[in-house]
């Protein structure tokens, strides 16, 4: 995997509060970049979810068991 450098700017207290409890920037850094991807995949899969939910809607019970029932007998 190859990987590259991201840094942010944080208030000079922050930094020294971080150094006092042993709390390495990055492993943070890291952590809330997952996180926001994440809740962004979500976000995304949610907004197509929606956007397909007409479609589905319109799918009737009846069209559903006669699908199955058709796979069954295959």
């Amino acid at each position: 995997m190859e990987y590259t450098t991201v840094s942010a700017k944080i208030p000079r207290e922050i930094k020294k509060k971080l150094d006092e409890f042993g709390i390495r920037p990055s492993e943070v850094i890291r952590r809330a970049i997952y996180e926001e991807i994440k809740e962004a995949e979500l976000r995304r899969l949610k907004k197509e979810a929606e956007s397909v939910k007409p479609i589905i809607a319109k799918i009737t019970s009846e069209v559903v068991i006669k699908s199955i029932r058709e796979d069954r007998e295959r």
